[in-house]
């Protein structure tokens, strides 16, 4: 069902600052429109503290209610996550769908998981955030399967039994561990096989899948949507020397994401986790780049990532309007759509490796082609050239600290 008529509800306590609050109510209008609906009003009200009952004050719920029926609205969103009670008591006394910021990102995640893993995730964090919530949902749920926040295992009529909610819960959790046990297969190869891998995270809608595409000549899904990208993909990327890496695109970070779609999605954002090197896409055109640039960063430390050697990409600056100081170092200022930007990422990821890397100088016999090639596909080679005089090929670069090629470099 699309274009649903929403009204946004926000509650502003006195901490939150103005500009906070305000960029969370556009990302809420945004996140609306990427589900399919369109705003037509928002009401909002100061309160020290949440309404226990109803979220908001009584005189609030009069405006709400006259607003419902003047501008014949479908849905009710609210800012901040509900209870079981107060999306009850709401849904009495407004007679409408009511649903919060976190099922409204659910929703999302259910329309745009491709994999079947992808799909599974979000159908685990949907059922965790129903459980709690089925008091709440009334007689909402026999009239599931229409609408924004509907989708997703909404359709199997849930409030019929917990037992049911839980035994699936249950069968998707062990499907999943067999999943993330076979990606840990894969990640210990790529490991043992010496693969550098990249991985580009930053906020949702910065350009992760525009730089990513250019990056690898591929045309993984590119919208001016939030969370175009959710299940991760990963391709091969060539740097200026002939260095090789993976380089994998990743799910999009977002403000007051619902913890149970972080715990979710762990095991796809682990893939940031295992990465060797990290490109943090921000779009610096974004009057809030600053709280954006925070949230990634306190995400990446809860994955436990904050340590991985990163490049800040400030992208879209064909949209800045004003001089550009960026917050982050080392850092490039870039537009995704630029082929010459393009080519200048790839030479400053180089640039930051050569810093982080040991130089090494190597002589190597001409019967040595094996380490010759490997070293050009896995350390970054910037001189190479045969010694006529002793009859072999000198080569001098820089590489990894704990690359196993390093122990025939100190042999030499």
């Amino acid at each position: 069902m699309s274009n649903e008529k929403i009204l946004v509800i926000a509650v502003r306590k006195p901490e939150q600052h103005v500009a906070r609050f305000q960029s969370s109510l556009d990302e809420l209008i945004s996140l609306s429109s990427t589900a399919g609906g369109i705003v037509e009003a928002i009401i909002t009200q100061n309160r020290t503290h949440i309404h226990p009952a109803t979220y908001l004050g009584e005189g609030k719920l009069e405006e709400i209610k006259k607003e419902i029926e003047d501008k014949d609205i479908d849905l009710v969103i609210s800012n901040d996550e509900l209870s079981s009670g107060q999306l009850r008591n709401l849904n009495n006394y407004l007679g409408v769908r009511i649903i919060d910021r976190s099922q409204l990102i659910l929703d999302i995640f259910a329309q745009r998981a491709r994999t079947k893993e992808g799909k599974l995730q979000v159908e685990l964090a949907q059922l965790e955030y129903l459980l709690p919530r089925l008091r709440g949902q009334g007689i909402e749920l026999s009239r599931l399967g229409a609408g924004i926040g509907t989708r997703g295992p909404g359709e199997t009529k849930l409030e019929t039994d917990r037992r049911h909610i839980r035994r699936r819960i249950f069968d998707i959790k062990r499907r999943l561990h067999l999943v993330v046990k076979q990606r840990e297969q894969y990640r210990k190869r790529r490991k043992e096989n010496n693969v550098f891998q990249i991985a580009i995270v930053g906020y949702t809608n910065a350009g992760k899948s525009t730089l990513f595409n250019k990056l690898t000549n591929s045309d993984s899904l590119e919208e001016d949507k939030l969370f175009a990208t959710l299940d991760p993909l990963t391709r091969k990327l060539e740097l200026p020397s002939g260095f090789e890496a993976l380089i994998t695109d990743t799910v999009g970070f977002l403000q007051d994401l619902p913890t149970s779609l972080i715990a979710a999605f762990r095991s796809t954002l682990e893939e940031v986790a295992e990465a060797d090197f990290l490109l943090h896409v921000v779009d610096g055109s974004h009057i809030d780049q600053e709280q954006h640039q925070q949230t990634v960063v306190k995400l990446l430390e809860d994955l436990d990532a904050h340590q991985i050697p990163m490049l800040y990409v400030y992208n879209k600056k064909d949209l800045i309007e004003e001089n550009f100081f960026p917050q982050n170092h080392p850092f490039i200022l870039i537009s995704a759509h630029e082929e010459e930007d393009v080519k200048h990422t790839l030479e400053k990821i180089e640039a930051v490796l050569k810093n982080e890397w040991a130089p090494f100088t190597v002589e190597l016999e001409a019967d040595q082609g094996k380490v010759l090639s490997e070293l050009e596909r896995e350390a970054i080679v910037t001189e190479k050239f045969f010694d006529e005089e002793n009859n072999n090929y000198v080569m001098k670069g820089f590489i990894q600290e704990n690359h196993t090629l390093n122990n025939i470099l100190k042999e030499k």
